[in-house]
């Protein structure tokens, strides 16, 4: 049997666009090591929507 790995898929959604009420989301899907980081991971990504760099955060 295969090993269970530490890696795990997450997905990253933009706080401003969330706070600005414009329609759609900018998501992004990446991979972490939960052992070396178990706690939530923040990321600047480019909204293609608001046409800026902004924050993202891991969601559920």
């Amino acid at each position: 049997m295969a090993k269970k790995g530490n890696r795990v898929q997450v997905i990253l959604e933009c706080t401003e666009h969330k706070n600005s009420g414009q329609p759609g989301t900018s998501r992004y899907i990446t991979t972490k090591n939960r052992k070396n980081t178990p706690e939530r991971i923040e990321l600047k990504k480019f909204n293609n929507v608001l046409k800026k760099m902004t924050v993202h955060k891991e969601i559920k």
